[in-house]
């Protein structure tokens, strides 16, 4: 059988013990060298059905034009939602685990309804202060953290394409501040601007 993609399964049974508000939230921007952390979390209104977000999935299973789209729609439908920046200084400061539980802890602090209950992708938030279910893989299981996933994809990545007019030369339009063969070259030629990320060993990868 092949796969479906996210669904409301855990959803569904919250909304069923009477948890109106499900907030599903999930980060981005955990491995580039360049450029902030950014987090989403969305709420479906209750009982929404699963076709109202037709194609909705992981945000890295979706070309970019997808995710325009798809994040057009989702702002649309969601009773909720929020995206938030946890930028270089405080990657640097907090490093990247605690940075990234941060944002996810900050976008769900966003969302302007009372929160019941968060879905979560990966592991669980120790930064979070309201109930939570930890999904490892919950971006492709789980259809409020897709969106939360595609929402905070499509930020990051138009935040990176103005750093490139910002910063040019490193090529983060391209890249988004990932660690690729030109992103390294171009940090062995330019040195680190000041969007990248100093606790990083910015020709190797992540330090923390």
């Amino acid at each position: 059988m092949g796969r479906t993609g996210p669904d409301l399964a855990h959803e569904v049974a919250l909304w069923r013990r009477g948890i109106r508000y499900v907030a599903g939230a999930d980060e981005v921007g955990r491995g580039p060298l360049a450029g902030p952390v950014v987090a989403a979390a969305v709420v479906l209104p209750a009982h929404v059905p699963a076709e109202a977000l037709a194609g909705v999935d992981d945000s890295k299973r979706l070309s970019p034009a997808q995710r325009r789209r798809l994040a057009a729609r989702i702002r649309r439908v969601a009773e909720a939602w929020a995206v938030v920046e946890v930028g270089v200084e405080e990657v640097d400061r907090l490093r990247i685990a605690a940075a990234s539980q941060e944002a996810v802890r900050r976008a769900v602090a966003a969302l302007p309804v009372p929160i019941g209950h968060v879905l979560v992708d990966g592991y669980a938030n120790p930064r979070l202060a309201w109930p939570q279910t930890a999904l490892v893989g919950g971006d492709g299981r789980t259809l409020s953290v897709a969106a939360a996933s595609v929402l905070a994809k499509v930020h990051r990545d138009a935040l990176m394409e103005a750093l490139d007019a910002r910063y040019p030369g490193y090529g983060f339009a391209e890249h988004k501040g990932y660690p690729t063969p030109a992103h390294r070259e171009a940090l062995a030629r330019l040195g680190p601007s000041p969007v990248h990320r100093r606790s990083f060993r910015l020709l190797g990868g992540a330090s923390a």
